[in-house]
């Protein structure tokens, strides 16, 4: 009886410590491929797990039904742990092989993903930095353009009264179309100007209701006025007074005279009239030989 429990116990042993070398190879298996926190919980279990072996019969026979029951205990935890390496392993085979430059390449692509973030939130701080710009500029030059405009409508005026010798003319924005589809709704932005005249002892009209004179006459207005605001250099004048008549081209001289304080005017002209107002006149003149020559005359050195 003794020999047959003897027998029992060294079985029970071998068996334990068969149990216990697969249990480390796997539990060193796992660490290798998983690197998880249950694994040191598993190899307390292991290391702490020992059978002591009892010289009683009745001791005997408790150690043989506690290593049986150790068995179990192991096993079930083998099967869950096969189970789970087993997995790890398809993970493993589904992730593809191991590439040794991955983190060398993850910390550039860091490294450039951040440059590149830097950059875009730069870019889009400057997008809103520009937007605010041109919200600003657009709100002064449409300022700026009302004042202009204001200036320009009260200088016509008062050039086309003296042009004119009276009369009436104002400049009026024509509002732009919001669509082709809906014509009679305005937009808050000006398409063009509107040139309103009424001369002297006739009604309001259109420009080209108006005579060669006339319009040469509003033409001018509207350029003295611009003239006014914004004196330039020097102007060039083609021909400008080709269409007036005498009394005309006095008044028209009137307002040259004025606005020759701040710009040089260079005229061409046919006019007696205008010619008597410059200071300084160049000709061009063909002798007998066919021969053109380039005259010039101080009018205020012949004066004297």
């Amino acid at each position: 009886m003794l020999s047959e429990a003897e027998s029992i116990y060294r079985r029970c042993l071998l068996e334990s410590q068969k149990t216990r070398d697969a249990l480390e190879a796997l539990l060193t298996q796992f660490n290798e491929e998983t690197g998880e926190s249950d694994a040191e919980a598993l190899a307390t279990y292991a290391t702490n797990t020992d059978i002591t072996p009892v010289a009683s019969e009745n001791g005997m026979n408790g150690a043989s039904n506690h290593a049986e029951t150790l068995s179990e205990e192991e096993e079930a935890t083998l099967r869950k742990l096969r189970r789970r390496v087993d997995t790890l392993r398809s993970r493993l085979r589904a992730l593809g092989g191991c590439d040794p430059d991955a983190p060398q390449q993850y910390e550039e692509t860091k490294t450039r993903y951040e440059f590149l973030t830097t950059q875009i939130t730069d870019m889009e701080q400057a997008i809103l930095h520009l937007q605010a710009i041109i919200d600003q500029l657009d709100v002064t030059m449409a300022r700026q353009f009302e004042e202009t405009f204001r200036a320009v409508n009260v200088r016509f005026r008062q050039h086309f009264t003296t042009l004119f010798n009276g009369g009436e003319a104002r400049l009026e924005l024509v509002a732009a179309k919001e669509s082709a589809e809906d014509e009679t709704t305005p937009s808050s932005r000006p398409a063009g100007v509107e040139i309103i005249v009424q001369p002297p002892g006739k009604k309001a009209q259109e420009l080209s209701l108006l005579s060669g004179g006339e319009r040469a006459l509003v033409s001018a207005a509207l350029l003295f006025s611009l003239l006014d605001i914004n004196p330039p250099p020097f102007c060039l004048l083609d021909e400008v007074d080709a269409a007036l008549d005498e009394a005309n081209v006095v008044r028209f001289c009137d307002i040259l005279k004025q606005l020759a304080r701040n710009t040089q005017f260079i005229v061409i002209t046919h006019n007696r009239v205008t010619m008597t107002e410059a200071q300084v006149i160049y000709g061009v003149s063909m002798g007998g030989d066919s021969v053109s020559r380039l005259l010039s005359l101080k009018l205020e050195e012949v004066m004297v």
